[in-house]
């Protein structure tokens, strides 16, 4: 006689993430894994552009053009922006170091007073810089969502099967 408690399996467990759950409904509605692991690395990708402002349109347009859910584009968007700020200065860095810039003035601090004396002024001086991080965005971008991408399908296989024998 059974006591009416199961055991949580793997499956359970991960489907009890709130962030998750869109993810999987997805796979129960027929979204290929292939599909949803491009939306979350294209997500990932264009939330951590070094511009910012640009990553909802950004998300948008690739979700348009690549009939990807864009739901779900822009709730990775979101999870993944405090990234984006995390990484901005790095980026800067990089592309100084790229293109043989001097990157000693940037900085946090260097960046947020820039916006404050004024957000032309800012886009001014900084127009060179986000350009040269932008190439060093790309580069990395692109390995970085193929790799992500490659880790994500077998993952999402695996999931789907687990949830569809649910």
């Amino acid at each position: 006689m059974s006591s009416g408690f199961r055991t949580m399996t793997a499956a359970d467990h991960i489907a009890t993430h709130r962030w998750l759950k869109p993810f999987i409904q997805m796979l129960r509605q027929g979204v290929s894994p292939e599909k949803i692991a491009l939306t979350v690395a294209l997500g990932i990708m264009l939330g951590v552009i070094p511009v910012l402002g640009s990553t909802t349109a950004l998300c948008t347009l690739a979700a348009i053009v690549l009939r990807l859910n864009l739901p779900a584009i822009q709730l990775v968007n979101g999870v993944v922006y405090p990234l984006q700020l995390i990484l901005l200065i790095p980026f800067y860095r990089l592309g100084a170091w790229l293109f043989r810039s001097d990157a000693s003035t940037i900085s946090l601090g260097g960046v947020v007073a820039l916006i404050r004396a004024g957000v032309g002024h800012a886009i001014r001086t900084l127009w060179v810089v986000t350009m040269h991080a932008l190439v060093a965005w790309l580069a990395l971008g692109v390995v970085t969502s193929a790799i992500l991408y490659v880790a994500l399908v077998p993952l999402l296989r695996r999931l789907w099967r687990r949830t569809s024998q649910a």
